[in-house]
């Protein structure tokens, strides 16, 4: 799940154990392997490495797999709609050993997951969709703009809701071994959702893990809390029509602890910052509430309750933070950061944006900036880079 042109933040609530946002049956009888076909279907627009490859190791993985699911209760007819097209997915593994990320800082990630354009483009959303939200706080007791938030932060309003098979996701992964029981439970669980008629194998996709919809369920998550709020007899996540996916991001957090009427908390200082939660060195505190412990059942990490907090209250029309970071390990503020890459952009290095947060396009940039006035590329940015900008 991407959130950030430099970064991908795909925090999980669901175990993944990933990084900071995310993602053919060879059987008995005569079900047949999308990998033997030579020509599987794939959605138009996915890389390369992200379509159904050959691959004999995945072929008699799955026809393994196919009595093993159906004791599970799975139906020959499920495993051949759910499988007529899947396949070995190369990108998958990739991605999967590719989660080294940059460590970010609470400012950076704040930089990224409350950017202006994610509050304009929330209000507008709450604005849509309002009467929907208010019918949701109204049920499961879980603030609107909270369930606004968290769309926001998982698929950018539903903009970001990821288009790779999730059949062939999840087997793939289960199929490669490092998560393989994990994963294997989730490709069960994906083909009891075909089972359900919920949604079809064509349209079952999401992120190159496995996470699906507008809020980025997993499949078991899916089974346990998604509810069908339209009344249309399938819980679905999935279409143009967010309802589905928020009433089941409410119904997940009501599950998990949170209290109506309570706020996730809110920034302290001074005195009243005593004690409360401060995630970077220096930078703003924060108390918070049993229902910021309700957030981290969603996604397990103080940033994203933070984040998806922070978002709430500016698309509720808050104003932003009041306490100021201190300036990063290379001497530079936040806005010394935004400085530089606008510096570098205007001298022709793309740092595909000005947000102060320097990912890796940006220290490619710095990079071939010193590379062109011949200093080594270290990609390091400082005060003296950003003089000699000028």
């Amino acid at each position: 799940m991407s959130i950030s042109r430099e970064t991908t933040f795909g925090f999980s609530r669901r175990a993944f154990g990933f990084g900071f946002a995310a993602f053919g049956l060879v059987a008995c009888g005569n079900v047949t392997s999308a990998n033997q076909t030579g020509s599987p279907a794939a959605k138009p627009g996915l890389p390369a490495d992200l379509r159904p490859t050959p691959n004999s190791g995945y072929d008699a993985w799955v026809e393994a797999f196919y009595s093993r699911a159906q004791a599970k209760g799975i139906s020959e007819a499920t495993l051949r709609a759910g499988f007529r097209n899947a396949g070995y997915l190369p990108g998958v593994i990739k991605r999967d050993r590719n989660q080294t990320e940059f460590k970010r800082t609470l400012e950076d990630y704040l930089s990224i997951a409350v950017s202006d354009e994610r509050v304009s483009k929330g209000r507008a959303a709450y604005q849509r969709h309002q009467r929907t939200l208010l019918a949701l706080e109204a049920k499961y007791g879980v603030d609107a703009s909270i369930i606004t938030a968290i769309w926001g932060l998982e698929s950018f309003y539903g903009e970001r809701r990821g288009d790779v098979p999730v059949v062939s996701a999840t087997s793939t992964l289960a199929y490669d071994g490092r998560r393989g029981a994990f994963f294997e439970k989730q490709l069960i669980a994906a083909l009891k959702i075909l089972q359900n008629g919920d949604i079809t194998a064509s349209k079952m996709t999401g992120s190159w893990a496995g996470a699906m919809g507008h809020t980025q369920f997993i499949p078991t998550s899916y089974q346990a809390f998604a509810v069908d709020f339209t009344g249309d007899g399938r819980r679905d996540i999935w279409s143009e029509d967010p309802t589905d996916a928020l009433a089941s991001t409410a119904a997940y957090l009501a599950r998990n602890g949170w209290t109506r009427g309570q706020s996730w908390g809110r920034e302290v200082t001074g005195a009243a910052a005593a004690g409360a939660l401060q995630p970077q060195p220096g930078g703003p505190s924060f108390a918070v509430t049993g229902n910021f412990r309700a957030i981290k059942r969603y996604n397990n990490s103080d940033a994203y309750a933070i984040g998806v907090g922070h978002l709430a209250d500016r698309i509720a029309g808050g104003p932003p933070l009041r306490g100021k970071f201190p300036p990063d390990a290379n001497g530079l503020t936040k806005d010394d950061r935004v400085e530089l890459q606008k510096r570098l952009t205007a001298k022709g290095f793309d740092t595909g944006g000005a947000d102060g947060v320097l990912g890796p396009k940006s220290q490619a940039a710095i990079s071939a900036y010193q590379s062109s006035i011949g200093q080594p590329a270290t990609g390091t940015p400082s005060q003296e880079l950003l003089r000699g900008l000028k």
